[in-house]
């Protein structure tokens, strides 16, 4: 574990020491481009080409020129419209989405992550995902959105919405007028910012499987509160706003496999490696104390991951449909892949497994939603399951860390596999985009690197200022008691 940890401070340190000389490469590309397409077309001209085709060309160029006079470009940035530029399906949509998204964390991950872990710690675990979304909230609403999705730098967006300032509707005796993001022009800003933050919310919240049973509440508060804004945000940006460095390198994410879950998946994994095992971890039975909690909330998630990825279209539209279509087909393959898989090696199916693959096929589908046909859906679902199966048993045993509830096997490697294979199955025809491994690999690099290292340092600093894990007493007598003063009957 410590030449791992070495490896990844040293892949991290590389990174930083050529961000400068990528964006500087990022940045020229766009402009060597088009002068080469303009001594192209010069070359390419006829030397004897008479008056007419040029008064032709100037013709055409200069209809051109009208045409682009008369539609409006694109916005870049939030912008304030007129009532009528909303679409009510859109919007409507968009309503019922964030409720989804919502849904997934409270009660969803909430029942999930507590059937799972032993009865002295129910209560505790589904306290920090009930924290998280109100932590989150307050710190999404004073800075987090404004730095993840308003035009900036590379790596991180501006200030303009500090507070939500600018965020406007105003209802008029003729006219209404609001405000909409760049990013989605049919529906108010208001929304959109929901939407984002129910994001913003389910992924520190995934963490949390990773040091269930031994991280202390106000550390897990400070953690998450550093970590969304230094981690989740910047990651963001550079995955979904189109000046952002994965953005404008071609990384396709539709609903969030890079910048939820492998940034959750590794954040978790460094939660393991700093805190360390629980008490009594490979001696004592640590099997879940209530699985139909667990069942429960694992079909929660998969009721509320429609609004996570055919929201995430944005619109009310043939896209978001297909989106709905291909999670579905996923979830199903992964969870038999992974039921099978166990059935196989251990002799029978478990309700553990079966759920458990059908969060990683949720997990695996989430990038590729948006970009890829049923063959791409049911081979992301069938690795998913079987690969998430071998990296929760053999892989965790093998290098000896603690994953509680599997927040790396699970999330971590399921968004790397889906994240790859977004590479490999996208439909031009379907998202507009042709995929590329290795482009897909440059986001997930970027971001278990980053992710990786400064979850790392935010949690040394406060594991020094303030300990980041319960006493071995609390520990062994439980959460619920210790931490909170409650118990389960």
């Amino acid at each position: 574990m410590c030449n791992f940890l070495m490896s990844l401070l040293v892949a991290g340190a590389l990174i930083g020491a050529n961000v400068g000389t990528a964006l500087a490469q990022d940045a020229s590309a766009p402009a060597a481009a088009l002068a080469l397409a303009s001594s192209d077309t010069a070359a390419s001209a006829p030397a004897g080409a008479d008056t007419a085709t040029a008064s032709s060309a100037e013709a055409a160029s200069a209809a051109a020129s009208g045409a682009s006079e008369a539609a409006p470009a694109a916005p870049t940035e939030p912008v304030m419209v007129d009532s009528s530029k909303i679409s009510s399906g859109d919007t409507a949509w968009m309503l019922t989405s964030v409720a989804l998204v919502l849904f997934m964390t409270i009660p969803g991950l909430a029942f999930f992550y507590a059937g799972m872990v032993r009865k002295k710690n129910v209560l505790a675990t589904a306290m920090q995902s009930f924290a998280i979304v109100c932590l989150v909230t307050i710190i999404w609403t004073i800075v987090g959105y404004s730095i993840a999705f308003t035009p900036g730098g590379s790596f991180l967006g501006g200030f303009s919405r500090v507070f939500l300032h600018g965020m406007a509707y105003i209802k008029g005796d003729k006219a209404t007028t609001l405000t909409v993001s760049h990013l989605a022009t049919t529906i108010p800003e208001s929304v959109y910012f929901a939407f984002q933050l129910t994001f913003a919310i389910i992924t520190p919240a995934l963490i949390t499987g990773a040091f269930a049973d031994r991280m202390k509440f106000s550390a897990m508060l400070v953690f998450m509160a550093l970590w969304s804004l230094i981690v989740y945000s910047p990651i963001a940006h550079m995955v979904w706003e189109p000046t952002g460095w994965l953005a404008s390198a071609g990384v396709l994410d539709f609903a969030g496999g890079t910048a939820v879950h492998i940034n959750a998946g590794i954040a978790g994994l460094m939660c393991c490696l700093v805190l360390g095992k629980r008490v009594g971890y490979g001696r004592e039975v640590m099997a879940p104390h209530n699985l139909v909690l667990s069942l429960i909330g694992a079909s929660m998630l998969w009721v509320g991951w429609f609004g996570f990825n055919a929201g995430s279209a944005v619109a009310a539209d043939g896209r978001a449909g297909f989106a709905m279509l291909t999670t579905q087909i996923a979830t199903a393959f992964a969870a038999f892949g992974w039921m099978f898989a166990e059935w196989i090696t251990k002799g029978k199916p478990s309700v553990l497994g079966i759920i458990s693959g059908a969060v990683a096929g949720l997990v695996a589908v989430t990038p590729a939603s948006g970009f890829v046909g049923v063959t791409g859906a049911i081979v992301i679902g069938i690795v998913a399951g079987v690969v998430c199966f071998w990296s929760a048993t053999w892989l965790k045993h093998k290098f000896n860390y603690d994953d509680s509830l599997d927040a790396f096997g699970v999330h971590g490697i399921g968004g790397i596999i889906g994240a790859l294979l977004t590479g490999v199955f996208a439909v031009k025809d379907i998202g507009g985009f042709d995929g590329s491994v290795l482009v897909q690999a440059k986001g997930v690099l970027v971001t278990l690197v980053y992710s990786g290292v400064v979850s790392f340092i935010l949690l040394k600093i406060i594991d020094m200022v303030i300990g980041l894990r319960v006493t071995e007493e609390q520990e062994r007598e439980g959460l619920d008691v210790t931490l909170h003063g409650e118990h389960v009957e």
